[in-house]
């Protein structure tokens, strides 16, 4: 299936753009330079020139606490970029996946979100996203709509790169434990979007790393695992004051997506220690 897949410079493109190629796709994969999509006309001229049966949209804004103070720019490429995505995909009747996210959601509810549970974000980028989302919904029947959480990859900066560096700089590290969510990584995640495009049903889906965690412990593990010696502080997101609000609970519930799929998605740890495996290899 020949497929155009933009953001290519980005972590999830990367991983996606790999595991495409490895269940034979045929992948044009363009970075932000070569494809602008808040450009229409751009858009229109590569669909022309490459014909593709799949868009996959992995382009975004996602400076969370930058957004407050650039809503625009975060509206233009995560909403009115998206709109323009969708009427592409309108015009030549061909399915889109987009990707979205758990800001989404307001993080009051005590449960796991649906994909049934209203959205209420709480900051700009969460609204940036949730109008990309509703284009999607308005525009197009053949869809992918996948929200995801707190991504770490191999190929973009990430929470744990953020720990190791400051754990070589200092023995004691503040660390948030009241916000919950599902670490990802996103060679699991992209296995799993080319496992669900497979399927042929389009929607709405959770796809994250599974067993929900804090950022606090989670950066207990990535430093366990590294063999570092380092004493870390629960500290609660009011003493950690950022531009942008977080919800507090990120946790998105994964039905239909195991039920499609036939599997649970692996624990985050899995994650973290096939991450930490292929990290230490590119350090030497």
């Amino acid at each position: 299936m020949k497929t155009l897949v933009t953001g290519a410079g980005g972590m999830l493109a990367n991983d996606l753009v790999t595991c495409l190629s490895e269940s034979g796709y045929e992948v044009l994969a363009l970075p932000h330079e070569k494809l602008d999509k808040t450009d229409l006309g751009a858009i229109r001229a590569t669909a022309d020139g490459f014909e593709p049966e799949l868009i996959i949209n992995c382009a975004a804004y996602n400076k969370v606490d930058e957004a407050e103070s650039e809503e625009h720019q975060a509206l233009m490429v995560n909403s009115f970029g998206v709109q323009n995505l969708c009427l592409v995909c309108q015009e030549r009747d061909i399915p889109l996946v987009h990707f979205s996210t758990d800001y989404v959601f307001d993080g009051t509810k005590e449960a796991p979100y649906t994909i049934y549970d209203e959205p209420n974000p709480l900051g700009a980028y969460g609204r940036s996203k949730l109008l990309g989302e509703r284009y999607v919904l308005w525009l197009l029947n053949k869809f992918y709509l996948i929200r995801t959480t707190w991504l770490f990859g191999t190929h973009g900066r990430n929470f744990i790169d953020t720990m190791l560096e400051i754990g070589q700089r200092q023995k004691k590290i503040s660390v948030v434990n009241d916000q919950r969510g599902c670490p990802t990584w996103t060679r699991h995640l992209a296995e799993a979007v080319v496992d669900l495009i497979e399927t042929g049903r389009y929607g709405v889906y959770h796809i994250t790393n599974s067993e929900p965690t804090t950022w606090f412990n989670f950066a207990q593990e990535i430093f366990r695992l590294s063999g570092m010696d380092i004493e870390l502080v629960p500290v609660t997101s009011d003493q950690f004051p950022t531009p942008a609000k977080r919800p507090l609970n990120s946790v998105l519930d994964p039905f239909p997506l195991p039920q499609l799929l036939g599997r649970e998605m692996p624990t985050w740890r899995e994650g973290l220690r096939e991450y930490l495996r292929q990290r230490s290899k590119t350090k030497k």
